[in-house]
């Protein structure tokens, strides 16, 4: 019988000077993050530049819509960890862990906190890359939708899309904050499990978790996927 992908038989266990390392998070996700947090921080910069590169800006919000499409559709076709069904939204369980006085058990893939902020910033880049299609600035730059609705409806939009700018910033910037106590203060460092896809459990562990599948058939997926996703944003925006 073949080990699952990203587990190594031998550390089971795990020691006191190694601990047991998994496979959390699939290569499809990891290449949506970085492509994502890529796309965010070059249409901010393309909008504040202004002028011509602003054409960049819709041109980087269409590729978000297209991550973001892809990702909505891999939390239910994806591997284990990438599900939604593996990270429900827990607003109790949240509280719950944001008042425990001693550390939290050890979460593989989202924690109940993780969740919370994984949907809340999802469900705000949906909408700063769909209001988008619909806004104006009313002097040169329209989006591609901006016909299909009154002008009341655009202005509307557009006053969407500005506000929820400084939402979206504030979910980043918590998240990276998340993302520094983690390393600072629990000692888990969470971007290289984003890097290399696996994640480093406490020893010992007598029951491992298992896995997430990451074979060339779930990258082939993932693929076909995006590319149907940018199929979807390519037709929308034509």
């Amino acid at each position: 019988m073949s080990a699952l992908p990203g587990f190594d038989p031998r550390a089971a266990a795990g020691t006191a000077s190694q601990p047991l390392r998994i496979r959390v998070w699939d290569l499809p996700t990891r290449l949506f993050h970085w492509a994502l947090a890529a796309c965010i921080v070059a249409s901010v910069v393309s909008a504040k530049i202004g002028g011509n590169a602003f054409a960049w800006h819709f041109r980087f919000g269409y590729a978000i819509l297209a991550l973001a499409l892809f990702r909505l559709a891999w939390g239910f076709v994806g591997p284990r960890y990438a599900r939604f069904a593996s990270f429900p939204p827990n607003p109790a369980a949240a509280w719950r862990r944001l008042r425990a006085g001693s550390a939290p058990a050890e979460d593989v893939g989202h924690g109940p906190l993780g969740a919370l902020s994984t949907y809340a910033m999802l469900a705000s880049i949906v909408l700063q890359a769909g209001t988008g299609l619909f806004a104006s600035d009313d002097i040169l730059w329209d989006g591609p939708l901006k016909d299909s609705v009154s002008n009341a409806t655009s202005q509307m939009l557009t006053g969407v899309h500005l506000v929820n700018r400084y939402v979206l910033i504030a979910l980043i910037v918590l998240h990276l904050a998340a993302i520094a106590w983690y390393a600072r203060v629990r000692r888990r460092p969470l971007v290289r499990a984003m890097i290399d896809g696996d994640l480093a459990l406490a020893a010992p562990q007598a029951s491992p978790p298992a896995p997430a599948a990451d074979s060339a058939r779930v990258r082939a997926g993932a693929l076909v996927l995006l590319a149907a996703s940018a199929a979807v944003v390519w037709a929308i925006v034509r």
